[in-house]
């Protein structure tokens, strides 16, 4: 007799079909395994809606988690109950919510972002130039393939940006040279990988059952390739994965006290940069709207309040 897969080979199994990213479905296995140590090891099919609200409110109340932790664990605990068990739970309308604070982008001047920049280097500084210069985030950058970069157009396309959406963005004149000359050399190192018998990249979508030799192929590679092979922990194959993100944040955290400013800058940070600055030199909301990739010109708005001197605009009276 074949034994049904566990619970949690069931959720991973569902969000793979679903095409769900690796660090997402690891992020809901885990809200979903707190989600029944929290009730005693109670399967999750003989838990009702008020069992959700608890557990979301506990998260809330003694976890004083964020709101958009809380959302995540709502969302992951959704999936459990709409996509695998396939049960349908009532509206769930008595959760504490987690207060969502109302913050302003950290925003630097030109001069800081170039004082930033004069402190990074090699990978670091490309990466970080095209979150400042495109107003790209950090994991569409590691992630970015060589077939999405447009020189002869200057252009860059996002491919599965938030939401899943591709956009196109710029490519610097400022950074074209530098990033050529680095593509040549992960172009060797790519051609060394497959002499050694490696040289495949991870495709999404399951396009290399469609495509068995794309994953080898140049176009397909990332501009920006971890140093070092790893063994892919979904197909077991040895691959060159992209660049470990956590290395760009420490480098941008180092450039920044180096530099000397006193604000909390990362480099998600040069994504609000680029789309202010864009708002100073006259841009239209809608244009930098669209080269951001948001889907509601009200996310992109939160930059006007930015431009505000001091009090709306208002010139303080002692200043007069």
């Amino acid at each position: 007799m074949i034994q049904a897969p566990k619970l949690l080979d069931q959720v991973r199994d569902k969000l793979r079909v679903k095409h769900y990213a690796i660090r997402t479905e690891q992020s809901y296995v885990d809200w979903i395994k707190r989600y029944i140590y929290f009730h005693d090891k109670t399967h999750p099919k003989n838990l009702a809606a008020q069992d959700v609200e608890a557990f979301l409110t506990h998260l809330a109340v003694a976890g004083k988690v964020s709101a958009s932790t809380q959302n995540q664990a709502k969302s992951a605990i959704l999936f459990l109950y709409r996509e695998v068990l396939e049960i349908q739970l009532a509206w769930l309308d008595n959760v504490t919510q987690a207060k969502a604070p109302k913050k302003l982008p950290v925003v630097l001047t030109v001069a800081e972002v170039q004082a930033v920049l004069s402190r990074l280097s090699g990978s670091h500084l490309l990466i970080a130039s095209l979150l400042y210069g495109g107003g790209m985030r950090l994991m569409e950058a590691v992630r970015l393939r060589v077939k999405d970069v447009e020189f002869t157009r200057h252009e860059i396309i996002v491919r599965e940006g938030k939401g899943f959406k591709d956009r196109v963005t710029m490519l610097p004149e400022a950074v074209v040279a530098a990033l050529q000359l680095h593509l040549a050399k992960v172009k060797a190192l790519h051609e060394e990988d497959l002499a050694a018998g490696y040289g495949e990249v991870y495709l999404p979508f399951a396009l290399d059952k469609k495509y068995p030799n794309a994953g080898r192929e140049w176009g397909w590679q990332y501009c920006f390739p971890s140093k070092n092979l790893s063994v892919d922990p979904r197909s077991g194959k040895t691959r060159r994965h992209h660049l470990d993100e956590k290395g760009v944040q420490r480098a941008m955290k180092q450039a920044v006290r180096d530099a000397g400013l006193t604000k909390p800058a990362t480099p998600h940070t040069l994504r609000h940069s680029f789309a202010t600055h864009l708002l100073l030199n006259g841009y239209d909301i809608r244009t930098v709207q669209e080269l951001l990739g948001h889907s509601d010109v009200s996310t992109t708005m939160i930059y006007t309040h930015v431009l505000n001197k001091g009090g709306k605009g208002v010139v303080s009276p002692l200043d007069r």
